[in-house]
């Protein structure tokens, strides 16, 4: 979105909501215990209340996201003319836990990867939003909340 005109809440509700559901990839910000972040861009599948993403347990982020790390994760989708970003906290899905479906659908979204063939290395990460921000310009950096501690403000 490049007009100087500001979106309503409402319209960039809509419009966040299609990224989660249309976007393939989500760049991934975490910090490891010491702080010393790390950003990748991830495939990623929403299922409407949680984002999914997969990678090796024992890269960066993996290690960020897991246990053992501080499980803290920020999401970033579109560009900086039309932005959504996300903090949310992580948990670990092994393969094998994967609710029913959640396997085929992130394999469908991510244009046929599917990290359940990738080897052993590869989980799943199911990050809850906890807060949520969608703007385009300046005219809309007022009101650009979208979701504070789990709860949509629409």
């Amino acid at each position: 979105m490049t007009t100087s005109t500001a979106r309503t809440p409402r319209q960039r509700h809509h419009e966040a909501l299609r990224r989660l559901e249309h976007d393939v990839d989500v760049w991934v910000a975490t910090a490891d215990a010491e702080g010393v972040p790390c950003m990748v861009p991830l495939a990623f599948w929403w299922d409407g209340a949680e984002v999914w993403l997969a990678t090796r347990e024992t890269n960066p982020t993996g290690r960020n996201l897991g246990p053992s790390g501080p499980g803290r994760a920020r999401l970033a989708l579109g560009d900086t003319r039309d932005l959504v970003l996300i903090d949310g906290t992580a948990r670990v899905v092994r393969r094998e836990d994967l609710p029913e479906g959640v396997g085929d659908a992130f394999a469908a979204k991510a244009e046929g990867w599917d990290p359940r063939e990738d080897g052993p290395s590869y989980v799943y990460y199911a990050v809850r939003p906890e807060w949520m921000q969608a703007w385009g310009t300046v005219a809309e950096m007022r009101d650009r909340d979208l979701m504070r501690d789990g709860v949509w403000l629409l």
